[in-house]
Formats: C-alpha cells, structure tokens, sequence
C-alpha cells in the first residue's frame, strides 16, 4: 500500500510524501521528478531525516530522475519494526521493499555515510536491480570505530551538543550558524525516543554491523563513485573510501579539498555536478 500527499516546494520538483507499506511496516518516503530512479539514503546521525539530509540534492536531481528518498527506520517518521532495533539488514530490506513497491525495477542509489554502506549492501545482494551506486562519506569498509562517528552516535538533545554535532559534521564553521543550530536541535529533540534505540553503547558492533566483508565487496557488480571530504571526521578517508576503492571491482574515488562529513552541503555545486555526471555518464 502506498499513500503519498503534496509535502511542498521543492524548486520544481512537486514533491509528494507519505507512506509505502514494506513487510507490515510503514516507510515514510518523499518523491520528487520523473525519469530513471534514484533511490537516496540518508546517514545515522540524530535528528538526521530522508528529506532533512537530501531535500536539496533532491530538488536539482528531479529534473532528469525520479527520485525517491526514505526515512530509514528509526529516523524520521518510519518508525523500528517490531521490537529492538534496527540495523543493516532492516534497512536493506526497505529500501528494497519501497522501490519494488513504487514499480522501480531498476535504479541506481546515492548513499551518505551509513546510507552508504546500505547502498552497497543494496547492490551486492540485488545486482539485477541496482544499475549504479554513489557512496558518499561512505561506511561499509571494514573499519574500526571512530572517535568521531561514536561522538556524532552518543549525541543527546542539547543545545551545545547540537552545535558540537554540526561541528563534528562541518570543516567550515560558517555553516554552523544559529538557525542551523536551532533546527538541529529541535530535529534532534523529534526524534530522540526512536534514535535512542539505534546506537546504544558498546557502539563497536554497530560499526561491525555496517561493515560489509571483502567477499560481500567484491561481488558488487554495479559502477560506485565514492565521494568523500578531505577532511572528514566522522569516516576518515584512509579508513573508509580507500579501503573499498581497494575492495570494490568497479570503483573510482572523488575526494574534496577542504571538505568535512558532508560534502552535498559544504560544497553543493561541486558534488551535484560529480554525482549527475555519474548518473548520466
């Protein structure tokens, strides 16, 4: 069952949003555009949701793509199936489940930090329907946890933290302003009874967890781009992007200078030209 509704401007993008019921469970998903599929996957950090992360990105890319942009559950408005938590295999399983119930046979996806890892995990374990992947300050690599990724995990709504998790995620400070701030904040506040479930302490295993094994790597047949900020502190390069260049058959690596955690909103230009060059080579 799927229920969408006009959820605002967009630039001219009409965007829609509602629910698309996968296995029993809601997933709140935005749409926007038509074309071939786009699927985009958000990261893990609180107060993080699908349109939150990509509204921007979304807007430029839905003059050429239908694009589809879910809260993964446990963020946003699609709440944990069942009891416990969710994880890799909860979130590979809806984004599955929402594109086969949206008619997207095949589709590339565009994944940031943890929506990267479950965008490769996407397309080794459905290599029929994922045509190309971009993997943002991608996770996925087999990689310690960060002192930074646990930092941005542990978070709690307060206003200092807020503005320390925006520091974690920016290389410039001009970004951390008093409206970004406030709107972090009060994301974070929304949504604090469900993120509280995700990543409780020893956060190691949920690092593991997203943590694809060189096998798994390499039987990813897709193209991936990996876009990754030079000065990223929440998936260090070495760690992460030139480890699954290493890893991966079919991969090639942009990284951006001057460039933290985020590059879609730190250099906005920059990656929506790599990242629709790619889509459309």
């Amino acid at each position: 069952m799927t229920q969408l509704r006009a959820v605002g401007d967009a630039g001219s993008a009409s965007p829609t949003g509602g629910d698309v019921v996968v296995d029993g469970s809601p997933v709140h998903v935005v749409q926007a555009g038509s074309g071939p599929g786009v699927l985009l996957l958000h990261g893990s950090g609180p107060g993080t949701t699908g349109w939150g992360a990509w509204r921007a990105t979304a807007a430029a890319l839905s003059g050429r793509f239908r694009v589809v942009v879910p809260d993964q559950a446990g963020f946003g408005a699609t709440p944990i199936p069942g009891e416990g938590r969710a994880g890799r295999d909860v979130w590979v399983s809806q984004a599955a489940g929402v594109m086969a119930a949206l008619g997207l046979g095949t589709y590339a996806v565009v994944g940031h930090s943890m929506g990267g890892a479950v965008a490769l995990a996407l397309a080794a374990a459905y290599p029929d329907r994922v045509s190309r992947v971009v993997a943002v300050s991608s996770m996925g690599a087999p990689a310690p946890l960060s002192p930074g990724l646990d930092a941005l995990w542990s978070a709690r709504p307060s206003r200092d933290a807020a503005r320390s998790l925006l520091r974690l995620l920016f290389h410039d400070e001009v970004l951390v302003t008093e409206a970004a701030v406030d709107a972090r904040l009060a994301a974070m506040t929304a949504g604090e009874a469900a993120y509280a479930r995700l990543f409780p302490p020893p956060r190691e295993r949920w690092a593991d967890d997203l943590a694809l094994d060189e096998p798994t790597l390499a039987s990813v047949v897709a193209p991936v781009l990996l876009v990754h900020g030079q000065q990223d502190a929440v998936t260090p390069l070495e760690q992460t992007a030139l480890r699954l260049r290493s890893l991966l058959p079919d991969a090639r690596l942009e990284t951006i200078p001057e460039c933290g955690h985020v590059p879609a909103v730190e250099h906005p230009a920059l990656f929506l030209r790599t990242v629709e060059g790619f889509l459309q080579p």
